[in-house]
């Protein structure tokens, strides 16, 4: 978190222990697994434990 408000990335957190349709989804796309961070981007692509960098990235890259 303090790296993506660091590089100016904003973002909405959701607690998965306390969603459980947020926690399905991310069992969801990692093969049953709770692995947090897994990102949700707006254009419904999904990245799991990336870093803050590579978010950044694919956010500038989603925008051209």
């Amino acid at each position: 978190r303090t790296e993506l408000d660091a590089l100016g990335v904003v973002f909405d957190e959701v607690d998965g222990d306390a969603d459980a349709e947020a926690a399905a989804f991310v069992e969801s796309v990692n093969h049953g697994n709770r692995v947090v961070p897994t990102v949700l981007f707006e254009d419904g692509e999904t990245a799991t434990n990336p870093t803050a960098q590579t978010v950044a990235e694919l956010l500038a890259g989603s925008s051209d």
